[in-house]
């Protein structure tokens, strides 16, 4: 991963995310602090963090958040409830796959994807991109 670019408010990339809270789903656990160090460092706050899909669903269902990075793959669980929960939520979600586009939900192909191994430039804009949307 890419070391973490400038955070500060002029940075066009992160200035519309600063404050928001963000629910990171990853079953590998390097993976999973390393997002959630970069991610704050940029000025997110982490509202929560998954490593199991039954985890993910409580925390998709009933924490306060404003987007979600999500893991298609969950152990050998697919990710599409907590796609569905956050979209009754009416909150914003971004895959990260290393099965690229051909691995995402069928009900979720026009949603925001990033390919691991990612960058945080790629995150940072991926997660715009879906708030934008």
């Amino acid at each position: 991963m890419a070391e973490p670019i400038d955070s500060s408010p002029s940075n066009p990339q992160t200035v519309g995310l600063q404050g928001l809270r963000i629910l990171i789903v990853e079953d590998n656990p390097y993976i999973a602090i390393a997002l959630e160090e970069m991610l704050t460092e940029q000025g997110l706050v982490i509202a929560g963090v998954a490593g199991a899909l039954d985890d993910a669903l409580l925390l998709a269902a009933s924490t306060a958040l404003d987007i979600a990075l999500l893991d298609v793959n969950v152990g050998d669980r697919k990710i599409d409830p907590v796609a569905e929960t956050l979209v009754a939520r009416g909150k914003p979600f971004v895959f990260a796959t290393g099965c690229g586009r051909a691995g995402l939900p069928e009900a979720f192909l026009d949603r925001p994807v990033v390919e691991k191994p990612f960058y945080i430039e790629e995150i940072l804009q991926s997660l715009q991109n879906a708030l934008d949307s």
